[in-house]
């Protein structure tokens, strides 16, 4: 989940961290009474939706609201395991692991009382593989038969390899067996729409709140851009008796002191915070920490004729002090990267990425930092780097983080870069294009698995934002992606993060959890470590 995904907590930190561990499990606020909440929850995002079209949609604030109003074939439950939603149950396998044929519930609906059907389904994926909706998460739905080929203008949507059998029955083939599946069909990608009404609005559809349709646990009733959102509890949504909360009220808040500012004056229920409010929080029972499977790296554009160098990239990397950053600008918990998959990323082999691939990542070392930019100007036939613009996040923390590694370049490699803060719309907008020298990027993952840190990097993907090639590490991917062996699966990964290690087309700079306020009387939230950052289906205040 590209991008900066990741916002709140919610149970003991020693919980959270043995849960992460364990694979894709999420975690909960405790339990509370049954009934209805009168009170309103009331939440944060960091920025302003990037868009909340299901096939459109790239970032992780928009993911959030949209797994609120919106719903698929399946949940994420407490344990981060795939439980049905508008499945009436768990997908029947076929044909080697490929073919998947699912059932839907009776009875369910979209907000307008019509009824949500399997043909939404069939229309909804072909939509985002259409190259006129240039959808950036069309990848991740291209792993259907004739998907790849519908995508890249090469086939036709009747060759995409999903089917409507009727109203109640959804069939489709995947190119190769995904371990992984069924869960990733509780990913926002993978919901419906309805053809008539997307049709209606065309350009202009999810654009406001009165340009959509819901089917989730939640309606949008008020967007107010760049401010706050206003949910309400659907009462078209299947399962609306175990909906407690009657509205959610989302302000929209970059500034880490003035959410805390926000929380203790009683405005808001949750807030994350960092740095000092941290120490000022960490003994109090609000205090929460929530481990993350996301990296925040320098993305390096190898258009620009410098970055195509490999020991310039590396001398990038290797002169940031890496601990001295997520200690000094997050102090929430992150941690200094030991490779480009987080820890607590399992392998689709029932093991941990992390531990068995080991540290790869070279330690902080100026000298031998010095050393390669040296080499490196020498090859390209320069004296000293350009004036190079970093670009990233208007965010809090973005602003320092471009400002500490803005310091660490100028102080061990003695080369100077212009800091340009933005906003987050615009930054995602800027990557997409490729329209960057330097650029501080955050990727959630979408799926507990090391393909969703990995693929970004392949030549032929959306996220590529720095415009990597190497067609040795395409071939890994693809031979991962092909195979079925799950031991030989994992160790294709494994060398692939060390190609990108040798070649360091991106410098990862942390590891992150985030740490949080959460008030007493909020209770049931559940939190997961990757895709949507928060359900707020069984969430109450009290």
């Amino acid at each position: 989940m590209m991008i900066s995904k990741r916002f709140i907590a919610g149970i003991s930190t020693t919980a959270l961290i043995a849960t992460l561990l364990t694979g894709c499990g999420g975690s909960t606020t405790q339990s509370s009474s049954t009934g209805t909440s009168s009170k309103p929850l009331r939440m944060t995002l960091l920025a302003e939706p990037q868009a909340l079209d299901t096939s459109k949609a790239s970032a992780a604030v928009s993911f959030d609201i949209i797994s609120q109003i919106d719903e698929g074939l399946y949940r994420l439950g407490k344990d981060g395991q795939p439980i049905p939603a508008l499945a009436a149950s768990m997908p029947v396998i076929s044909n080697g692991g490929t073919t998947y044929t699912i059932k839907l519930r009776d009875n369910i609906k979209w907000s307008d009382d019509s009824p949500v059907t399997a043909q939404d389904f069939e229309y909804a994926w072909k939509r985002t593989l259409d190259p006129k909706t240039k959808a950036d998460y069309a990848f991740m739905v291209a792993w259907l038969k004739g998907g790849d080929e519908y995508m890249n203008g090469k086939g036709s949507a009747d060759q995409v390899q999903v089917k409507a059998i009727d109203a109640k029955t959804l069939t489709f083939t995947l190119v190769n067996p995904i371990p992984f599946m069924t869960s990733q069909l509780s990913f926002p990608v993978f919901f419906p729409q309805k053809q008539a009404f997307v049709e209606k609005y065309g350009d202009t559809y999810a654009a406001d709140a009165d340009k959509m349709l819901f089917d989730g646990p939640f309606t949008l009733t008020k967007w107010n851009h760049e401010q706050s959102l206003t949910l309400v509890k659907n009462d078209k949504y299947w399962d609306k008796a175990h909906v407690k909360l009657n509205e959610v009220d989302v302000q929209i808040a970059s500034d880490n002191n003035t959410l805390a500012n926000l929380y203790q004056s009683n405005s808001i229920d949750v807030a994350r915070i960092t740095r000092d409010q941290v120490d000022q929080w960490k003994a109090k029972p609000d205090y929460q920490v929530q481990p993350q499977l996301y990296i925040t790296y320098v993305e390096m554009n190898e258009s620009v004729p410098a970055l195509k160098n490999d020991k310039i990239r590396k001398a990038l990397a290797l002169s940031i002090d890496r601990s001295s950053l997520v200690d000094i600008v997050f102090h929430d918990g992150s941690q200094a990267p030991t490779g480009f998959v987080p820890s607590g990323t399992m392998d689709g082999n029932n093991k941990e990425f992390r531990k068995d691939a080991g540290a790869v990542l070279p330690k902080y070392d100026p000298a031998q930092a010095k050393t390669l930019l040296a080499e490196g100007l020498k090859e390209v036939g320069l004296t000293t780097l350009p004036n190079f613009k970093f670009t990233g996040d208007d965010t809090e923390d973005g602003k320092k983080a471009l400002e500490f590694i803005q310091g660490q370049w100028k102080q061990n490699l003695g080369i100077d870069v212009t800091v340009e803060s933005i906003p987050h719309k615009l930054r995602i907008d800027r990557g997409q294009k490729h329209e960057f020298e330097l650029l501080l990027f955050n990727w959630g993952a979408d799926y507990n698995d090391p393909m969703t840190f990995l693929d970004c990097h392949e030549s032929t993907s959306s996220f590529n934002e720095g415009q990597f090639k190497n067609p040795a590490y395409d071939q890994l991917i693809e031979k991962a992606k092909a195979e079925p062996d799950g031991a030989k699966r994992a160790q294709y990964l494994v060398d692939a993060e060390k190609m990108l290690v040798d070649q360091m087309p991106v410098a990862p700079v942390n590891f992150r959890s985030y740490s949080y306020l959460v008030k007493p009387n909020v209770k049931n939230i559940t939190f997961f470590p990757y895709g949507s950052e928060w359900d707020l289906k069984d969430a109450s205040v009290e």
